[in-house]
């Protein structure tokens, strides 16, 4: 499936192919901090298949537990996190669904670090709804 992404401001555009079923929603200390969230859904898109297409994305190096390093790449305007990746060579970049246009038919397939998971954000849907705010 091809997916167009952006930034919140417009500045980085990006265009990829990714398979849906393999979205996943991260519940892991880094994805809730370095998103702000309490999980984080991402996508993998092969390297040859990511083309930049305006912006140059601003890079963080986070060290993970293991040791290893990944690129955090957000854009230095607006702090929209674009993607993550390995430092050099990536063959893949882990596309941060909720920037791409298509987010509506990315639904997660699977959840991963569910030990460091919010229960209450496990299951919202009880929650009273509100159209707007």
């Amino acid at each position: 499936m091809k997916v167009h992404g952006r930034c919140h401001c417009g500045a980085i555009r990006y265009e990829a192919e990714v398979d849906p079923a393999r979205a996943q929603a991260c519940h892991c200390t880094d994805c809730q901090r370095l998103s702000g969230s309490p999980f984080r859904v991402s996508i993998p898109a092969p390297r040859e298949s990511f083309v930049l297409l305006s912006g140059d994305p601003r890079i963080y190096v986070k060290t993970a537990d293991s040791g290893n390093r990944r690129a955090q790449a957000f854009c230095a305007g607006c702090g929209s996190p674009i993607y993550s990746s390995a430092l050099a060579d990536p063959p893949m970049y882990s596309l941060r669904v909720a920037c791409l246009d298509e987010r509506a038919d990315l639904p997660p397939r699977k959840q991963i670090w569910c030990r460091s998971s919010l229960d209450w954000a496990m299951d919202v849907r009880e929650l009273p709804q509100a159209e707007r705010q």
